[in-house]
């Protein structure tokens, strides 16, 4: 479902991804370690179309998306892409219903049906009650389910997930572990996911661990 293919990418004088190929099959929950520096955030943001590499190819869903045009690019991207940052990147002004319905919205999805499926989201979430809640009324557990409801919100293709849990309490880290292995279960959700915790990767399919720019290990776990 996702295949890449020699993506190299230097930022000046530094080379921070060194030819990675790799493919993750649809349904699979992948996750990226590695030290600081060892470009896992840069091969996410290019996985993600947010960044492009200088080498190499990036196919997902049959779509060769270096290739796309900068507004084909970003059409795919609101279609087929969903992210979660650590620190949920809600819009404060809006309430928990109308952050999760932006990106339908922005596909210029009709209004109602949308809310309707922003509900349902909230529902399945546990965070119906919550709709017309502002991010800073919201604990930190329930603005990431809120994070993931939005990036659910078009159907995509795969979630990209940053550090998730990075910002979590325990609990609420294994609450939101469990719900994306929940949502590949339910929905047969694809998962790429960079993370330190090491909990998680043992939790994940398989576990690719970058070092130096470079896939160094890439491994089937047996844990999940």
């Amino acid at each position: 479902m996702i295949t890449t293919t020699n993506i190299t990418k230097r930022f000046g004088d530094l080379q921070v991804l060194k030819g990675i190929d790799l493919h993750i099959a649809r349904g699979e929950v992948v996750s990226i370690v590695g030290p600081s520096g060892a470009g896992k955030t840069t091969l996410l943001q290019i996985i993600g179309t947010l960044d492009t590499p200088d080498t190499g190819t990036v196919i997902i869903d049959g779509v060769d998306v270096c290739r796309l045009r900068r507004n084909e690019m970003a059409t795919f991207r609101n279609r087929h892409i969903g992210f979660v940052f650590q620190f949920h990147q809600l819009l404060p002004e809006f309430t928990a219903i109308e952050n999760i319905m932006i990106p339908a919205l922005i596909a210029g999805e009709p209004r109602k049906a949308t809310k309707e499926q922003a509900s349902e989201l909230l529902e399945m979430m546990g965070l119906y009650d919550r709709a017309s809640h502002k991010p800073t009324q919201l604990s930190g557990g329930e603005k990431q389910r809120i994070a993931v409801a939005r990036a659910l919100m078009n159907h995509p293709s795969v979630i990209l997930a940053d550090e998730p849990s990075g910002s979590l309490d325990t609990k609420n880290k294994a609450e939101l572990h469990q719900l994306f292995f929940d949502l590949r279960d339910r929905l047969g959700q694809t998962f790429v996911i960079v993370t330190h915790d090491e909990n998680l990767a043992r939790l994940t399919d398989r576990t690719i661990h970058l070092n130096d720019g470079m896939i160094q290990t890439d491994e089937t776990n047996t844990e999940q």
